[in-house]
């Protein structure tokens, strides 16, 4: 009987030296050679599959390829590749590793806000002591409070978790109200909601709006698609409570973003934590920097210096899967575009 033939794995990304021989060890079949930040034609020819933070050949140059593992979990930026919309290769995501670090940075926004935490760093900054801090800073208790999750995925299911268990109600919005249940997808082992039975109610995605007349603080965790682009607009403002605030860490297009402005300036709203925004960087010349009821970081909620370690444990199983003729996790679906 003749060997299985071996598989050639191109690591297009800067994984150490131990997590390549933890990915060798899985099997002898696999071949596995790091390339970063791309592969020379040769490697790329041969290449069956592609670890990429990026890089994507054109198709004529990797005849063999058969399976991408992105080191992202959203997709969109990706899918303008040739090669990603190849209808015989598959392509996957990070998406589950970032569920445990956006969700407490939700969390942080959601508590910032509550404790006015913005006006706070500016007393400090002026050395100043207020004359009646009690009457200034009034938080209400979190279990009194209501969070709305829009798109149920890995990070706003663990926000889900974590709110739950401070005694918030949870609402979300999906897409696909048939099946609540996660398929197929990664999530870090204790994390999440994997069964979707946490939330008080789930929305289809279109009702957006009922669901955040009733919320204290609505969270944008969802892919950014066709269909999901500026979904966050004036009629989602309009129903807001006016002491509401908006988290955004998916992606800025999913909010209008001149809605938003105007929602805020006017009081429409209570305020917004933004950590993505439609253009990135953020201009200088945006009025989003000089408005006080807005919190803005760089992008970063999904950073974790345990990117690679958990980025390797989606394609060490991914891998096993692959060797196993079993669906691989986070796969792309081209229809939905994520």
């Amino acid at each position: 009987m003749s060997e299985p033939e071996r598989i050639f794995v191109t690591i297009a990304i800067d994984f150490s030296d131990e997590i390549l021989n933890e990915l060798r060890e899985i099997s002898p079949r696999l071949h596995i050679e790091r390339h970063f930040p791309q592969a020379p034609p040769d490697v790329i020819a041969r290449t069956e599959v592609l670890y990429t933070t990026g890089y994507y050949p054109e198709p004529e140059q990797a005849p063999k390829l058969r399976w991408i593992q992105m080191n992202s979990a959203g997709m969109n930026q990706a899918l303008g590749h040739s090669i990603v919309q190849a209808e015989d290769i598959i392509v996957t995501s990070t998406s589950g590793i970032h569920a445990t670090n956006m969700a407490h940075y939700c969390l942080m926004m959601m508590l910032m806000f509550n404790y006015q935490m913005r006006a706070a760093f500016e007393l400090q900054n002026r050395a100043e002591w207020p004359q009646h801090p009690h009457e200034l800073f009034t938080p209400v208790d979190m279990d009194r409070r209501t969070v709305g999750i829009v798109g149920y995925g890995s990070i706003g299911r663990e926000l889900a978790r974590l709110c739950a268990n401070m005694g918030m109600t949870v609402l979300a919005s999906k897409r696909d109200l048939s099946n609540t249940a996660e398929v197929n997808a990664f999530a870090m082992e204790g994390t999440g909601d994997p069964t979707g039975d946490i939330p008080d109610r789930i929305y289809p995605a279109e009702t957006v709006a009922s669901m955040a007349k009733d919320c204290d603080y609505l969270v944008v965790t969802t892919p950014q698609t066709a269909a999901t682009e500026h979904l966050i607009g004036d009629e989602v403002f309009e129903a807001m409570k006016e002491s509401a605030v908006l988290i955004n860490v998916s992606r800025g297009a999913i909010v209008d973003e001149k809605a938003l402005i105007t929602a805020l300036s006017s009081g429409q709203i209570g305020g917004a934590g933004l950590d993505v925004f439609e253009e990135e960087p953020l201009p200088n010349t945006s009025p989003l920097w000089n408005l006080d009821n807005v919190i803005i970081t760089p992008h970063f909620s999904g950073f974790t210096r345990d990117y690679h370690d958990k980025a390797a444990l989606v394609f060490k199983q991914n891998l096993t899967r692959y060797l196993e003729n079993r669906p691989l996790l986070n796969q792309l679906d081209r229809a939905k575009g994520y």
